[in-house]
């Protein structure tokens, strides 16, 4: 950002040749690297917490999206000030998250040491209770009328039985309590699980989530292929008609998707507009007949409710495919699917972009 203000600040530019001034040249370059790390911000927030990184993530695309190569010093400075404005409210959130996560963990530690100290201090008093029981077994020796023999016997059983009830009781109700005290919690974490792997806009896997099944397909050794799925584009959609718009045209994006994809196959949400689908138990011919199959169902028009009354939009996604490779990690293998993505993209730029009738 300071050398893009150090640029736009500079009032002489030096020339090579007949070469464009240097400044004109790097700018762009300057400024697409700005607009890719802003994304990859978002992306690396999602990773930290995916349960508070939408707004951090949609609030930088805006930036990114913002920025242009027409830009001036008060765009750039404006636009650094969001960015940390940004970045310290998503800090201050997701710090206060953790906080309450060790908090909870904390808390059940707690639990379990209190629960270990009432059992300690039960044993400690029912042992003294036995210890009583046995010096007074061990007086009988010593008594030579039987009917007082019989009456201490009885005594000592009696205690014996009421120590042992006793120590069932209380175990019993220790345990009642540590069982009730997990359960809360185990409800609480099996709650935040489902929170990082769900996309919270779409209801589809979020990226961790998917990360973690191509993770352990690889492992498993089996066939499949991944598909990456990005909408041509979207940013006009949020453009011209806002980013409302633009997410629920991302959620029934999502919910075509569902509805047509195979119940052993995995969906989810790679980022933005970006999608991705394992399709298991595929060769690269079945996965493309399932892609094909995708598209027709998954491209087309949309009817999408905005401020100003429903607008029907009409959208098409770009596809890259790749299947596994043997010992091929899941990052060569999704950078496969992405390139030829973006070679599709770049194909399908010349076709009409979306737009409202």
């Amino acid at each position: 950002m300071i050398s893009i203000k150090r640029y736009l600040d500079q009032t002489e530019t030096e020339f090579v040749g007949d070469e464009k001034p240097k400044t004109k040249a790097l700018l762009p370059l300057t400024l697409a690297a700005y607009r890719s790390a802003l994304a990859e911000m978002g992306n690396c927030g999602h990773d930290v917490c995916p349960a508070l990184s939408e707004d951090l993530k949609q609030g930088l695309n805006n930036l990114a999206e913002s920025l242009s190569a027409e830009v001036s010093c008060e765009t750039i400075e404006k636009t650094e000030a969001h960015v940390r404005e940004q970045l310290q409210g998503w800090s201050r959130s997701t710090a206060l998250h953790n906080q309450q996560q060790a908090g909870e963990v904390k808390e059940m530690l707690l639990v379990m040491a209190r629960t270990a100290e009432s059992v300690g201090e039960r044993d400690q008093r029912c042992t003294q209770q036995i210890n009583d029981v046995t010096t007074r077994l061990n007086g009988i020796a010593n008594l030579e009328d039987l009917t007082e023999i019989r009456e201490s016997i009885k005594k000592s059983a009696s205690e014996l039985k009421t120590s042992i009830d006793r120590i069932t009781a209380e175990s019993k109700a220790v345990l009642d309590h540590l069982r009730g005290e997990v359960s809360a919690y185990q409800t609480k974490l099996e709650k935040a699980e489902e929170i990082a792997a769900r996309d919270s806009l779409t209801g589809l896997g979020s990226r961790l989530w998917v990360e973690s099944q191509i993770e352990q397909f690889l492992q498993a050794d089996r066939p499949f292929c991944v598909a990456i799925i990005d909408i041509n584009e979207f940013k006009c959609v949020n453009d011209k008609h806002g980013h409302l718009v633009g997410d629920e045209l991302l959620k029934q994006f999502a919910g075509e998707m569902r509805s047509v994809c195979r119940s052993i196959d995995v969906i989810g949400r790679w980022g933005g507009d970006e999608f991705m689908l394992v399709l298991n138990d595929c060769d690269i011919t079945k996965a493309t007949a399932q892609i094909d199959r995708l598209r027709e169902w998954v491209c087309g028009d949309y009817t999408v409710e905005g401020n100003s009354g429903a607008k029907k939009l009409r959208i098409d996604a770009s596809i890259g495919l790749a299947e596994r490779q043997p010992g091929e990690s899941m990052k060569e293998l999704v950078d496969r699917a992405d390139a030829q993505m973006y070679q599709q993209k770049a194909a399908s730029r010349t076709k009409k972009k979306p737009h409202a009738r």
